[in-house]
């Protein structure tokens, strides 16, 4: 089992969470993105720049996880793929998304994104509070603890 972190959109806290975790279980943690993103010295994570472009990223991980890798993303649509690819996927706020709740989500997703078209204003997602930290490293504590 591999963690890929999508990297570009990744808050900083749960960066450093995942850093933690990677050296604790001595799991290798890929974070990809389409800029230089910082990590510590280790041996078990390391970080991907991809070149810039709509999705690049996305489709990078898409490309190199293998059955039963978790994936770190808020993409609905990346998340969908993941889960037909035989990944796990773990949001930033801590929701694992799986095969019985992904469709409900794209659903949710596609109909945002009619109102955003339509000028409706949604504000966007509300900042990463601390229950979601919690919930994340829990989420992932559990993931880690029956994958490992």
């Amino acid at each position: 089992m591999k963690i890929w972190v999508d990297a570009d959109a990744c808050p900083v806290v749960i960066k450093d969470i995942l850093f933690r975790a990677a050296e604790r279980k001595k799991i290798e943690t890929i974070f990809v993105a389409n800029q230089y993103i910082r990590t510590p010295p280790s041996k078990f994570i390391r970080s991907m720049q991809v070149s810039a472009g709509f999705d690049v990223a996305d489709d990078e991980i898409v490309r190199q996880i293998e059955h039963n890798d978790l994936v770190i993303t808020s993409d609905i649509p990346l998340a969908a793929e993941i889960i037909e690819k035989g990944g796990q996927v773990l949001s930033s706020r801590g929701e694992l998304f799986t095969t019985e709740n992904i469709r409900s989500r794209l659903n949710i997703r596609d109909f945002m994104d009619t109102m955003l078209a339509s000028g409706e204003q949604s504000g966007g997602p509300p900042p990463l509070n601390q229950n979601d930290r919690k919930n994340f490293a829990n989420h992932l504590d559990r993931i880690l603890t029956c994958n490992t």
